[in-house]
């Protein structure tokens, strides 16, 4: 008894001294530095950098070398408009099987444009477009279009093949064939056939090569993406790209892939105001009427359909746009659905989260709705008592475990801001990152202002995520938590 008795003496004494130097949070203090929270101004889409570039990039490929190459992966073709040689995206090639996916009743395709026959004079070109995949050759005893299409069929990102004739090409002589049947993952047209030939491959006095009856069949103008695994549809697809706050920088790839969208948006460095990338927008740009590059633009905040207003620029048009963004496994990581009033107030829960004290702990884990106080919105959480009553630190934990899965790798992402008081005081400042009662790593951050941080754990299944920290003066306060796939 006699220890509790000093112990609480010397806890008042604490937050005696405390209050000749600092108002503490709980009566509604001042900040000692106030200065880093988010300022979303001028963040807004750079739609003139991304259509500049569109201007200048020229990913457009045709059938060349032997046939039957693997199909390449997905590449990003610019970074923020500086070109870049191809760099592969995604790590899983797509290699094709034929006979492998369905087939699609030859019905299913149209006719896009015509050849222009096989006449001793009648010359073509193919087609040298965006999303091209790969070619074989096809039995030429006849002009053989059903096996083409099949061919097609056996890719699952092939929606539109050229079948032509290409004479005085030895690459050709393996497949006892000159009839090329070209895969592309989006539709041409006849304005696109660019390709003519004229090249020396065979030995003279064999002549150049040559194009005949070069014609274009599609089943559909884009192949319906998956949404990728950590990611949910937020619209599309529209013909307009977001303009909206919190944007990152843009990449360009060379086929439409949602999935290597979201691996860039995953894989990008964090924003040091707004944190990892949460959201991403993919859109075709079409100039001049043709299909030209597939633009991947990346937020860290998540926007929707009503910012989806760039249709595009000059003659440049914006299609197939569509908005993802990732899930969030933190259930209101921003504590904004803490509403208790319309001023100032704090809690030690809501619905979503709990604050726990230890020992004879007063209000050591708090949320308060006070938006000076906030990273962003109208409220925060707080680790160390809210009225300064005591040193001691105090846990905060989401009211339920996470929905993570067994073995997956997760990226726990959080703002933290110990500036509250005068640098000395918040020099002891500390938050423990806690995954299953595990400390998985501890921030020792002193006097520091709003800083993002993240740290990747390995899931159980049903994870239960907590900090804890604090112990006041040394305050900490943290805002927009999330738990993000890795």
């Amino acid at each position: 008894m006699l220890l509790k008795c000093l112990s609480t003496v010397s806890f008042v004494a604490a937050a005696s001294a405390l209050a000749s130097t600092v108002v503490p949070p709980g009566a509604q203090g001042k900040w000692f530095d106030r200065s880093a929270a988010l300022n979303t101004t001028g963040s807004n889409t750079d739609a003139d950098a991304i259509f500049a570039t569109a201007q200048t990039i020229d990913q457009k490929s045709t059938a060349t070398g032997p046939p039957n190459q693997p199909v390449n992966d997905t590449s990003v073709t610019a970074v923020d408009g500086e070109l870049l040689s191809p760099v592969s995206s995604t790590t899983i090639r797509r290699a094709f099987v034929p006979g492998a996916l369905d087939r699609r009743s030859p019905e299913k395709y149209t006719l896009v444009f015509n050849g222009t026959g096989t006449g001793p004079d009648d010359r073509d070109a193919s087609i040298r477009g965006t999303g091209y995949l790969t070619f074989t050759t096809v039995d030429n005893s006849t002009y053989n279009i059903d096996a083409c299409l099949a061919f097609c069929d056996s890719i699952s990102a092939c929606v539109f093949v050229n079948l032509f004739y290409e004479h005085n090409n030895p690459d050709l002589d393996a497949s006892n064939s000159n009839l090329k049947c070209a895969a592309f993952s989006d539709t041409h047209m006849a304005a696109e056939k660019t390709d003519s030939g004229g090249k020396q491959l065979a030995t003279k006095p064999t002549g150049l090569t040559y194009i005949q009856q070069s014609c274009g069949y599609s089943s559909a103008i884009l192949v319906e993406p998956e949404t990728p695994e950590g990611y949910e549809l937020v619209f599309g697809p529209i013909d307009g790209a977001n303009n909206a706050p919190g944007y990152m920088g843009f990449a360009f790839l060379d086929q439409y892939d949602a999935g290597a969208c979201a691996q860039q948006c995953s894989s990008r460095g964090a924003d040091s105001q707004g944190g990892a990338c949460q959201y991403f927008n993919i859109w075709r740009a079409v100039v001049d009427g043709v299909p030209t590059t597939y633009t991947c633009s990346m937020y860290f905040i998540p926007a929707n359909a009503s910012s989806a207003v760039n249709t595009g620029q000059g003659d440049l048009q914006v299609t197939f746009s569509r908005g993802y963004k990732r899930t969030n496994l933190v259930i209101d990581g921003g504590f904004e659905d803490f509403t208790e009033c319309a001023d100032f107030c704090y809690d030690t829960s809501d619905a979503t989260w709990t604050g726990t004290s230890v020992d004879d702990g007063i209000d050591d884990a708090t949320i308060f709705f006070y938006p000076p106080f906030a990273h962003s919105g109208n409220a925060v959480a707080l680790l160390g008592s809210a009225n300064g009553f005591d040193a001691l630190a105090g846990t905060l934990t989401p009211a339920t475990p996470l929905a993570t899965r067994a073995g997956q790798k997760y990226s726990i992402g959080f703002f933290q801001a110990s500036a509250f008081s005068p640098p000395e005081q918040e020099q002891p400042a500390f938050v423990d990152v806690q995954w299953n009662g595990a400390t998985v790593q501890t921030i020792r951050p002193g006097f520091s202002n709003w800083e993002f941080f993240q740290v990747q754990v390995t899931a159980v299944g049903n994870d239960v995520l907590s900090f804890h920290g604090g112990a006041a003066p040394a305050w900490t306060f943290l805002d927009d938590i999330t738990v993000f796939l890795a």
